[in-house]
């Protein structure tokens, strides 16, 4: 073969050569942007991880806000009890001691501790104890005192406000169906005295009928309306551990 001969068989196989990668490089890069585009259009392992980061946040977000709401209650439930046995004497805790349960047929066993349940959106505590029963039962004094008003209001529905002896606690009862026929302002009653019937008064679910029974620590020279901080009646009615 001459040497025109070879320089053309070099230049033929350049050019076939050539062509051949250009065509495998166009199919190269079609593959990977149809890859792309695939990545794109399907939910891949970027998009499972985003949702799950997103999820992930969410619930610490949720928990966070759990966490905080119940430190919230804490420190309020410890600022109350820390008020219950700095502001009680002993004459008053001695007569909280020795409470009946304001309703009739009721065991300590039976009742639950919803002193701090959170109300109005944990804008506020309940600061009282309700006490299930069916309506009409019983409802007693559980301390003796002196009829310091008898009520009605929107939430409370048929409420009585009771002072102790000393009066510096206030015992307030509410969503009565009835009052004990008789009953007046500035009748002293003694413990254990019928005062009216459970009911669904007031803001009270019309299907759980229930007397609201709250403690309310106040001084001798204060009005009816006008408590300095509330006490559980839970622990005292329960006879548990404080």
């Amino acid at each position: 073969m001459g040497t025109v001969d070879r320089i053309v068989t070099i230049l033929v196989t350049a050019t076939i050569t050539s062509m051949v990668w250009i065509v495998a490089g166009g199919s190269l890069i079609e593959m990977s942007g149809a890859d792309s585009q695939r990545d794109k259009t399907r939910p891949g392992a970027s998009a499972s991880e985003a949702a799950r980061a997103l999820t992930q946040e969410t619930v610490a977000a949720d928990g966070d806000k759990q966490t905080a709401s119940q430190a919230s209650t804490a420190e309020r439930a410890r600022n109350v009890a820390s008020n219950d046995r700095a502001t009680a004497t002993r004459p008053q805790m001695r007569q909280l001691s020795q409470m009946v349960i304001p309703v009739l047929n009721v065991r300590p066993d039976e009742l639950s501790d919803s002193f701090l349940a959170e109300r109005d959106g944990g804008e506020r505590l309940h600061e009282a104890i309700d006490i299930m029963a069916p309506k009409g039962t019983t409802v007693i004094a559980a301390a003796p005192g002196t009829i310091e008003r008898i009520y009605r209001s929107e939430t409370g529905g048929n409420s009585l406000y009771v002072r102790s002896p000393d009066r510096e606690t206030i015992f307030y009862y509410a969503h009565l169906d009835q009052y004990a026929p008789g009953l007046k302002e500035g009748q002293k009653v003694r413990r254990g005295q019928r005062l009216g019937t459970v009911g669904t008064t007031g803001n009270a679910a019309p299907d759980a009928p229930h007397l609201h029974f709250a403690i309310m620590r106040t001084t001798d020279d204060s009005e009816w309306w006008e408590p300095t901080n509330a006490i559980n009646p839970y622990p005292y009615l329960s006879r548990v551990e404080r």
